[in-house]
């Protein structure tokens, strides 16, 4: 119930990134088509989309879609609304054929590095020609200097935001083994070798980092 507040806390900019994609999203409408959030969370860049786009003529349909079960409740109360659905699943089990967007906001990093590149190859294959992905995660710097750098500097801002010295070294030994981000160009070299040729960053602060892929 304390999702959004935390993260927003805890992510510099978050709502910023979701407004740039949002934006964004004007670009890639496909009539009779799909827009899947992976990762929905409490489904509130979903709904953004859903919202900024529903009186538009083109007849699409909105998912999102996540694998914790409170989530997914949480979404069904928040939101009751026609051509708006919520699912809990795992995203590698998941048809994503159609799709003219995929976002995914902070999700990827959480999935196995082993399951990445397929499940990143499957979103290419999902999406029809012309379509995004819109890719947000937490990334490793490109050398040990800089990524020390990154590191006092985001502790630095959760401090600012109120969190205590434990607050930080409790979710940092919680995401042992659990987050696994790439660096910029681990995750380029992810999108290229799926097929997207065209990507750019469309959003970067720190260790945070959002491209857009167009297939």
């Amino acid at each position: 119930k304390n999702f959004d507040k935390h993260i927003q806390k805890s992510v510099p900019y978050y709502k910023d990134a979701q407004e740039i994609f949002l934006g964004l999203s004007d670009f890639f409408l496909q009539d009779k088509s799909r827009v899947i959030d992976l990762g929905c969370s409490t489904g509130t860049f979903i709904n953004l989309l859903y919202e900024r786009h529903i009186d538009n003529e083109k007849k699409i349909s909105f998912e999102g879609l996540d694998t914790v079960h409170e989530m997914i409740l949480e979404c069904k109360k928040k939101y009751k609304k026609k051509n708006l659905k919520f699912k809990k699943l795992d995203i590698n089990k998941y048809n994503l054929k159609n799709a003219c967007i995929i976002s995914s906001f902070y999700t990827i990093q959480f999935i196995s590095p082993k399951l990445r590149q397929d499940l990143i190859k499957k979103i290419y294959n999902g999406l029809n020609w012309g379509g995004a992905f819109f890719f947000v995660e937490k990334v490793r710097a490109n050398d040990a200097r800089f990524q020390d750098i990154f590191n006092q500097s985001y502790i630095d801002f959760k401090l600012k935001q109120g969190f205590s010295n434990n607050d930080i070294l409790n979710k940092s030994r919680s995401l042992k083994s659990v987050l696994e981000p790439f660096s910029t160009k681990g995750n380029m070299d992810l999108l290229k070798r799926a097929g997207f040729e065209d990507v750019i960053t469309v959003f970067k602060y720190l260790c945070f980092e959002g491209f857009l892929a167009i297939k």
